[in-house]
């Protein structure tokens, strides 16, 4: 399915589909090998991942390994805030270092917001000491991971 009649989305066909699934596999792959995995000259893997990165759709990136890197206690933060205040709320609460991914959701909360720290006190601390100081932030629950199950930051390939 083509997103040419959606307006606002990328166009995307079916080679692009293929380089971002190739890419999401390694990001590293050199476009020479990608263009004679897909039968085509490497000028034009060159110019569809130039347009695929320019237009927002592609991003490589290196992923880290958070316990590897000292960072023992990870845990998603379910967060009540004032409605009102919500994207400035937000954007303070992106800015700490300790945030990896926040998103403004549906439902029970109004945020979820997930963090990386070193150890249980470092948690303590985010929370008593940064987030629970954020000016209207009303209420968080915390859960902490105990086994990440599954973890995927390739592309799904079932569009």
């Amino acid at each position: 399915m083509e997103n040419t009649d959606l307006k606002g989305y990328a166009k995307i066909d079916g080679v692009d589909r293929q380089i971002i699934k190739i890419l999401s596999e390694d990001g590293r792959t050199p476009f020479a090998q990608i263009a004679k995995q897909l039968g085509v000259s490497t000028g034009m893997i060159r110019q569809r991942y130039q347009r695929l990165v320019q237009e927002g759709v592609l991003q490589i990136v290196a992923i880290t390994n958070h316990l590897l890197m000292g960072f023992a206690t990870m845990a998603q933060i379910g967060v009540k805030a004032e409605v009102a205040r919500l994207e400035e709320i937000a954007e303070e609460i992106a800015q700490f270092d300790e945030v990896i991914y926040l998103v403004l959701v549906t439902g029970s909360y109004d945020l979820h917001v997930e963090v990386v720290c070193r150890d249980r006190i470092h948690l303590l601390n985010f929370l008593s000491k940064k987030l629970h100081a954020v000016k209207g932030v009303k209420e968080a629950e915390t859960f902490m991971y105990l086994r990440i199950a599954k973890e995927n930051y390739g592309w799904a390939g079932t569009l």
